[in-house]
């Protein structure tokens, strides 16, 4: 070898250490961002949640406060969770739409552990007993969400359709002063009002781009807020007792402004 050769090998780890060069790169030493995280300097505006958006973890309890521990303590940490749904008619009808098609295969559509699956093995879970009885609300919620055992986890029931679940669970019990209805609210392949429809809590349309200053990118024009309309009750029962705000609009003259 001779002495330019040896020279070269000697220089270039050199080299290449000072300008930071990698050999090799895998996904973990990939750029990363976390909501508000501040970005570069105090001038950048910080990335945050897209507009009506909501944790994909949870809203009641983040998934990664209780879904770390073992089991059963997954579900007991969620034992504390408040219910923040009152029982109405409103609350018992949708909960019984959940009940009937997630539940009633396994416990029944009376909750009493004999639904249809149990005639091909799968042992029948009473939930009208006095162990179930004595579960609070945010121990069964904790349970629909993260299953345990032989149950999978239900996190496909939205967390305000899931509090009306069980509020009717609790009716099926006899702890709400009054009888709820059973079994299935329609014969097979009815569909309709029938099925639960479309998300209620994640985002259903496309969010509009505000930058800091509040205006559209690329114009200059403010935005204008849409006025809202007074929700009633029931409104705000089928938003899944989640504050909707209104989406942001231009006014007429900034659309014509745009279309130019």
């Amino acid at each position: 070898m001779n002495a330019r050769l040896r020279a070269t090998l000697l220089v270039a780890p050199i080299l290449l250490g000072a300008t930071g060069c990698e050999w090799f790169t895998d996904m973990k030493r990939q750029p990363s961002l976390w909501t508000w995280e501040p970005v570069k300097d105090t001038l950048t505006p910080s990335r945050g949640n897209p507009q009506y958006s909501v944790p994909v973890t949870g809203m009641a309890v983040a998934g990664i406060q209780v879904s770390y521990n073992a089991l059963p303590g997954t579900i007991d940490s969620m034992a504390g969770v408040p219910n923040p749904t009152p029982v109405s008619a409103a609350s018992l009808a949708n909960g019984r739409k959940y009940f009937q098609v997630n539940c009633a295969p396994c416990h029944g559509v009376k909750g009493m552990g004999d639904g249809a699956a149990t005639q091909y093995g799968m042992p029948g879970i009473n939930l009208t007993g006095d162990v179930t009885k004595n579960r609070t609300d945010g121990y069964i919620f904790g349970m629909i969400r993260n299953g345990r055992g032989l149950m999978p986890p239900y996190n496909r029931i939205e967390e305000p359709d899931r509090w009306d679940v069980v509020n009717y669970l609790r009716g099926l019990q006899g702890k709400i002063g009054q009888e709820v209805p059973t079994g299935p609210l329609a014969a097979p392949g009815v569909t309709g009002d029938k099925l639960y429809g479309f998300s209620r809590t994640a985002p259903t349309r496309p969010a509009p781009f505000i930058n800091a200053r509040g205006q559209i990118a690329g114009t200059g024009l403010h935005t204008q807020p849409a006025a809202a309309a007074p929700a009633s009750p029931d409104t705000a029962h089928a938003a899944g007792g989640v504050r909707v705000m209104p989406a942001a609009t231009t006014t007429d003259s900034a659309k014509r402004e745009i279309k130019k």
